[in-house]
């Protein structure tokens, strides 16, 4: 084989790995985090604020898992105090793994269930008041 063909090898075995490239690019899930970032931006200050009053609480906010449930436990600050907001379940990977409870309590503590199919990487976002006051704690988990 002489080095013409040679060439020609190296070269089809590039535009042959070049649409490989393509043809699995384009077959990609490229969803976005939230439809309404743009919108979500405009407000991120009050996050921010919200984070602060957070971390300011006696204790943090604890989050474990178990086989079959999250449990998040709020501080002794809001014991007999009712407690409503939103815990939502974010998977960065897979959008229809996503879920969002909402909750009202008064014993400072918050189950939301698990499907045996959740696993990997998970974000819980907690978005709760208490007394007209607004507080927000976020949690990386592996499910």
């Amino acid at each position: 084989m002489n080095w013409g063909h040679k060439i020609i090898i190296v070269y089809a075995a590039f535009v042959a790995g070049m649409l490989f490239l393509a043809f699995k690019s384009s077959r990609q899930n490229t969803d976005l985090v939230t439809e309404d970032y743009y919108a979500k931006e405009l407000v991120y200050q009050q996050k921010i604020d919200e984070v602060k009053r957070t971390a300011l609480l006696s204790a943090p906010v604890t989050v474990s898992v178990t086989k079959h449930e999250i449990v998040i436990t709020f501080p002794k600050d809001f014991d007999t105090k009712k407690i409503t907001g939103q815990a939502e379940l974010y998977c960065p990977s897979d959008e229809k793994k996503d879920k969002i409870q909402g909750f009202s309590v008064t014993d400072s503590t918050v189950k939301m269930a698990l499907p045996g199919s959740y696993h990997g990487l998970h974000y819980v976002k907690i978005d709760w008041a208490v007394d007209g006051i607004n507080y927000y704690y976020e949690e990386k988990i592996f499910i």
